[in-house]
């Protein structure tokens, strides 16, 4: 049972990663500091979320807030440099 749970964190957390990753990968090209922010905070804020509630629905929870947070701080950061989001 307790490998089971291991089993089921860990390829949460892998996943996570892996769509993080590939959201800011999609973005390479001078990424704005909302685009980093939304990347970062949605894999912190799944991982939390698993670690807390310990369910699926827990990480995409906090994948969502984890989002949500870190775009509204990176798009404080881009005004405070006079930056705005960019564009493809």
């Amino acid at each position: 049972m307790i490998f089971r749970r291991t089993h089921t964190v860990r390829a949460l957390t892998v996943a996570t990663a892996l769509v993080g990753a590939l959201a800011l990968a999609g973005c390479a090209h001078h990424p704005s500091n909302a685009q980093i922010g939304t990347g970062v905070g949605a894999v912190a804020g799944g991982l939390v979320g698993n670690a807390v509630f310990g369910s699926t629905l827990g990480t995409v929870g906090g994948a969502a807030a984890g989002a949500l947070i870190g775009n509204e701080v990176g798009k404080n950061n881009d005004r405070g440099r006079g930056r705005r989001g960019h564009r493809h």
